[in-house]
Parts: C-alpha cells; structure tokens; sequence
C-alpha cells in the first residue's frame, strides 16, 4: 500500500504540474503603433525584431531554459528519441545522375549527419567517396547545398551551406582525383552553377557582401548572374547580367545540351510567371534576346533540337502543356502535347524521349511521349505514390526515377527507355513493417463546398471511436503541392497508435494553376477554411476528437498553424508552427520576404491588401483572455529564410495573452536554419520534443512495444 501511495502522490504532482501556467520570462515591449491607410495597429513587441540585442538575448535564453526545464519533466522523451535512433538508422540513397562516363549518388548508412557524395565510373562500376561533408564541420551542421558536374563529368562544382543558412559557398573538385581547386566563391544565394561545355567556367547568382551584422536579417535585394573561369579569383568575375531597376527579380541560367545556347530565366519574386532570354554562344558578339518577354505565364525549357525549343507551360493551359517554338519565329507556339485535366507537374527528357509527370488525384501518372506529341507509353510504376526524376541526356537507353509513399521509403529504379522495363536500384530496409499499415485518399467539402483531398494514414484495425490521437499537417501555398513522401519520423509516430494526415489544401499545385490562385493574394482565407474543414471531418468521422488532434505545419504552413489557431483555438488539442510567417504586416522588410509579395500582397500596396493581411495575420490576431491550445513555436538562430523575429514576436505575445493553463513554449534551434540541411541528430531531437509535447498534451500513453 505505501508504494501505491507513492504512485498515486506522485501522479497527482504530474497532473498538478501539467494544471500550473508556466511563468513565462518577460519579453521587451514598448509602445510602437504603425498606421496603415488610416488604421493604427500596435506592434507591442517590435523591440524583438533586434534579434542581437542584449534585452532580445537574454530572453531567448531564458526561454530556451525554460523549454528544456519542460522538456526535461516528459518523461516519456527519452523512450521516444531512442525509439526514432532505431527507425532512422537505414540505409538511405539518392537518385543516381550522370555526366559523361561519371555516375553520382548520395548515400547515408543511416545516422550519418549528413549523405555522402559517391561517384562511379559507369553506371556498374565501383563507387567511391567523392564528398563527405561530414567532415566538414564537427557537429553536422555544414552540408552540401548544389551540386554540378561538367558536361563530361570531369568536374563538380558544389556548394556548402552553414548552420542551416541559405547562403551558399561554391567550390570545384577534380572528380578524377577528389581535389578541389583554389576557386572559392561567396555570397551566393538561391543559386545553381551552369558549366560552359569546354569546361573553362560557370555561371552562378550571388548578391553584393552584406553590412556587418546583417548577414542573417537584411533584405536582399538585386541578384546578380557571374560567369566564373577557373583559376581565377572572385574578384575577376565577369557581370553577366543584372537590373537594379528591379531589384526583386530572381534569376537562373541553363547551358542546353548541345552546348549552344544559355538559358537566362529571369522571375519577380516568388511568382511563377518568368521571363526567357537565350544567348548564342556559337556567335561571335553573343547577347540576350528575348523568347518569353511578357511575364504573362510560366515557361520552363525542356529540350532542343539546334533553334527548336520544348517548352512546359501554363499559357492558355492552367493545367500545362508543352509547346514547340523555334527561335526563327519565336512569336508561333505549336502546341505538341495538349493540357489534360490532370496538373502536369514536371517535363524532362532523355533517349530522345519526353517524360511528363502528372499529378491525377495526388497520385503520378507518368507518360512517354516522342518529340511530335505521339504518345509512346504510359511508365508503369512500382504502385500508388509519387515518381520524380525522368531526366537524362539524348544519348541515354534508361533513365532513373525515384518512387515513394506514405507507407514506402523512397526505392530508386531505372527505366528502359525503349522497353519501358523498370529495374530496381536501390529500395531501403526500414524497422517498419508497411503492411501493418493503410494510407485512405478521402475528399471532404470545404466551407465553399470545394472539394479538397485528405491523405490518413494509421495503423490496420485502428477502431474509429475518436480516442485516437492525430497530426494534421498542410502546406497550402506558393503552387507547391503536398505530396505523399515517406518519412521514418511520420513512421515511428503511427507506431506511438498516431494518425498522420495530410491535407492538399488550395494555394498548392494540386490541380494546377488554379488551384493555386484560389488560395493567393486576397483568397488566402480559403486556404485557413480548408485545413479547418479537414479537422471537421477527422472529427465527425471519429478518427480523432478535439482532445486528440494536433496540427503542424512549416514556413508557409507554420502561418497556416498561426492563423487557424488564432480563428477557431476551440478546434484544436495542440498546434506546432515552425519556422512561420507570423508578421503579415511587415514580412516583407526581412531577408526574402519580398519574394513572397506576389503571393501575399503587403501591407503598404494597397487598403484592400492591407486589409487582407490584417484579418488573419496570426500575431496581430492574438486576443487577450483567450483559451489557446497548447502550442510549441519553433524557429532558428539562423534562418534567413524566414526571419526568427516572427517566431519570437508571436510566441510572447501568445504567452501574454493566455488564459487557462495550457503550455505555450517556444523551440529555438541553435546553429540552424529554415530546414535545408539539418544534420540528423538535430532532426531527431526536433522530432523528439515534438512527440514528446504530443504525448504530454493529448495525453497519450506510449504502447508497451514502442
């Protein structure tokens, strides 16, 4: 009896504990208030934007103490990490590519920080150890950002990223020897390297050196396109191409196959439609014309035969197709293959074949076509999942692909492009065993009675009685659609008894352009009432209950957590935002947030736009004597994609505003940035605080084989 006296004592501190509000530390305010087209909105924690000050310092110590005295009282925590060290210790490879003779994959042997680069001569031969950017950096936290071989494989061009930043570093390695060269170039950001043919250079974007102390925060504006020639300094790269009367536009460059002609892609902010100029190479005074000039649609260059192009794009067709145009008479489009009502999702080309991938009810169907539109065949795939890949040179006879869903870890095959044959090559060994489990595809109506796709996945025999705890997780933006993946994490959580939903929400490419629009700019609302109206319907249908049901989502989509739980904080049992866009008044004044103009609006473009933002920017709609869900905010002492001061602003206001005892924790990662790169221990300490929140908050016990 004395020792179930203890046990029942020791519970009740438990409970009493989860009862008690946190004494949250005291953020910095002062009296900001900004007018906005006559509106007076107040910015009480505007002094949290000075990320390095020493106020903003000691208080995200204090918090960052205070999330792991909370963590540190889960007991369950430590069971959980172990749990996610055995189901991520798998073998895990990239999709092969070749150049030339030379053959390059990725390969991690399970808890490795970060994949290794092999190479290998042939597409047989025996791999060896080109770039292992674990030993880089002790901790993990350099990874391999770009990689680009030369046309005959003889170099790489590669890029290294730090601490989770964007920006990159290149460099060039002798792929021969495993050596790299002198050649260092900085400041690159949102960038790839295009080699000349002759190997003597490439081009990249980079931006001008940032002031001290703004390398993480400053806007950036004018991005630059360089030619770099080996062997020689940074300083001595030749200005391909800018605009300063345009500081937002991004660029990228292509050299085609046939080593004739440069690509220039040139796009204003985040937005899909871009421009196209070629230049000759072959010429003696090479110069930009124009092929695409008007920004009236997307057009992205999928092959050439000399001056005829194949283009993939949405003009007249939301759905996409692929059109002929010859530099001759570049104002006649021919169209080759018609848009169909699926989303064509990517075009690539090998073996003289084109290869359209297409997305019919968020699952690929992948068709063969010749070059005049005749359709050769239809790819059989390894099942119902995603396929990505399908790209390769015109002497190729296969071409590799990448295959995966819910259930299945990502295999990769090689197609025979004249049998249409798919051999395996390579499928990882996972401690999961899919066939315990099921993936349903559902549609529900959201609040406009659009009908809107819902992955659930869970484990066989799972009894629909609403005690089930559930993550509901969406994007919702930037015509990115949520495709079925596969993730160990997502694994291991199902196996806790969780169901891991997805839901392809408008704002995404789900169904083409369309799609997109009518979850931008001022239908972004639609957006926010379409994840709601998937929680409805987990919860009408059983599979969850208010009690059980968590919601996720990053970047765009940790906005998306922002905003529903500050609409409808009743819906949920707990919410995790990372890494979001909280500030939907001022965004745009950090980093790349005036990228994402094009697909927000801003605050000072218009009433109608300001007035848009306002009704659910997720900070600015945080209410005082508000029972909120419990919440973890997370973010990163780096990320210079989504500035940290959105996470930091949010997350004291929320715990200010509070009512009732429910956590409101804020996660800051250090030595880490918007996500890109993360070595594994990290990943798996991210995950386990967040299982290990789970588990607290909807009151989950774990099972006794877990």
């Amino acid at each position: 009896m004395k020792h179930a006296s203890g046990a029942i004592a020791l519970l009740s501190l438990v409970l009493l504990a989860a009862a008690t509000p946190l004494a949250y530390p005291q953020a910095r305010s002062d009296n900001t208030v900004d007018t906005y087209f006559g509106v007076q909105v107040p910015d009480p924690y505007r002094p949290l934007e000075n990320v390095d000050s020493a106020p903003t310092r000691a208080w995200m110590a204090a918090e960052e103490t205070l999330t792991a005295q909370y963590f540190a009282g889960i007991p369950e925590r430590a069971r959980i990490k172990a749990h996610l060290e055995r189901i991520v210790d798998y073998a895990r490879y990239g999709q092969p590519f070749h150049a030339g003779s030379h053959y390059f994959y990725t390969y991690n042997s399970g808890l490795q920080n970060q994949s290794v680069l092999y190479t290998m001569d042939g597409p047989h031969g025996r791999p060896r150890v080109l770039l292992d950017p674990n030993g880089l950096s002790s901790d993990g936290t350099i990874a391999l950002g770009g990689t680009a071989p030369t046309y005959d494989g003889r170099y790489l061009a590669y890029a290294t990223q730090q601490s989770g930043s964007d920006w990159q570093t290149w460099h060039v390695r002798v792929v021969a020897s495993g050596r790299d060269l002198p050649d260092t170039l900085l400041w690159s950001k949102f960038s790839d390297a295009t080699w000349l043919h002759d190997d003597s250079g490439f081009y990249y974007e980079r931006y001008a050196t940032p002031e001290a102390g703004e390398t993480y925060r400053a806007a950036l504006p004018d991005q630059r396109v360089y030619f770099h020639r080996l062997g020689t300094p940074q300083s001595s790269d030749l200005l391909i191409y800018s605009d300063s009367a345009h500081p937002d536009y991004f660029y990228g460059t292509d050299v085609t196959e046939d080593g004739r002609y440069l690509i220039l892609t040139q796009s204003s902010g985040t937005s899909i439609n871009n421009r196209i100029f070629y230049e000759d190479l072959h010429s003696l005074h090479p110069h930009f014309v124009g092929l695409f000039t008007k920004s009236d649609a997307r057009y992205s260059i999928v092959d050439n035969d000399g001056s005829r192009f194949y283009v993939d794009t949405d003009l007249n067709a939301p759905n996409y197709r692929i059109v002929a145009v010859d530099l001759a008479s570049p104002q006649r489009l021919r169209s080759v293959v018609a848009q169909t009502s699926d989303d064509l999702q990517s075009a690539g080309s090998a073996g003289g074949r084109l290869f359209l991938s297409y997305l019919h009810d968020v699952h690929s169907v992948v068709r063969e076509f010749a070059h005049d539109g005749r359709l050769v065949r239809t790819v059989t795939l390894p099942g119902l999942g995603i396929a990505t890949g399908f790209d390769g040179q015109r002497t190729d006879t296969s071409v590799y692909y990448t295959f995966v869903n819910f259930t299945s870890p990502a295999a990769n095959y090689s197609l025979n492009i004249g049998s249409g044959g798919s051999a395996l090559f390579s499928k990882p060994h996972v401690a999961f065993d899919a066939a315990g489990y099921t993936t349903r595809e559902v549609f529900y109506r959201s609040k406009d009675g659009t009908r809107v796709p819902l992955f659930i996945s869970y484990r066989k025999g799972l009894r629909l009685d609403g005690n089930n705890p559930a993550i509901l997780y969406a994007y919702g933006g930037f015509d990115i659609a949520t495709l079925p993946s596969f993730s160990a994490f997502v694994a291991s959580w199902m196996q806790m008894g969780g169901i891991w939903a997805v839901a392809n929400i408008r704002g995404g490419s789900e169904y083409g352009e369309a799609w997109h629009r009518a979850g931008m700019l001022q239908n972004k609302q639609r957006v926010f009432d379409d994840f709601i109206a998937a929680a409805q319907y987990l919860i009408a249908q059983k599979y969850t209950s208010t009690p059980k049901l968590a919601v996720s989502g990053a970047s765009n989509g940790g906005l998306l957590i922002g905003a529903v739980e500050t609409q409808r904080p009743e819906l949920f049992g707990a919410a995790l935002p990372s890494v979001g866009v909280m500030d939907m008044l001022r965004f745009q004044d950090f980093t790349v947030g005036k990228a994402w103009i094009s697909e927000y609006g801003c605050s000072t473009c218009s009433q109608a736009q300001f007035e848009t933002l306002y009704a659910y920017s997720p900070y600015h709609n945080i209410r005082p004597n508000t029972v909120y869900p419990p919440t973890m905010i997370s973010t990163a002492d780096h990320d210079d994609r989504v500035f940290p001061a959105h996470s930091l602003k949010f997350a004291a206001r929320m715990q200010t505003d509070q009512t009732g005892s429910a956590p409101i924790i804020l996660r800051i990662d250090t030595k880490s940035g918007h996500g890109g790169g993360k070595p594994i221990t990290k990943l798996i300490d991210d995950y386990a605080d967040e299982f290990a929140f789970l588990v607290r908050n909807l009151h989950m016990t774990l099972p006794a084989n877990y």
